[in-house]
């Protein structure tokens, strides 16, 4: 064989190892390629109590309750078309509030119950730390 040929060869053969590992990747992703499930596709895709899955939408207005332990609380997780009424016990994070994206780790302990053993408090591209507040960004504003 001449050495174009056998370069050719080489070409081809990397082509399909790329491609298998990308069909592989893909396969083995499926459905967690979704950082979270809004509490609308939980609805529609009726997951397995028990299921481990991410939850993430906004905490319904005025629906956080605590418990009397001063540990656990009951909230409502919306997307403005579904509700998820969620559980969690341990300190929730700084920015987590009414009105605010969440996205809790857990599983749902019925259809539309879910027991969370993670709160993930999501903010917007303004937020600022508290101690940086007022201050000009590192890097300043692009122009």
């Amino acid at each position: 064989m001449k050495a174009k040929h056998q370069r050719l060869v080489l070409v081809l053969l990397a082509i399909v190892a790329i491609g298998g590992a990308a069909l592989l990747a893909m396969f083995a992703l499926k459905d967690k390629a979704a950082y979270f499930y809004s509490p609308s596709d939980i609805a529609r895709l009726k997951p397995a109590i028990g299921t481990p899955l991410r939850l993430g939408g906004l905490v319904a207005d005025h629906s956080i309750k605590r418990d009397a332990d001063g540990v656990t609380i009951h909230f409502i997780v919306t997307d403005g078309i579904a509700n998820i009424s969620v559980r969690y016990t341990g300190i929730t994070p700084d920015l987590f509030r009414e009105k605010a994206g969440v996205v809790a780790e857990g599983a749902l302990t019925a259809p539309d119950q879910f027991s969370a053993n993670t709160i993930l408090a999501k903010h917007d591209e303004k937020y600022m730390p508290p101690g940086m507040a007022g201050q000009k960004p590192p890097m300043g504003k692009l122009q």
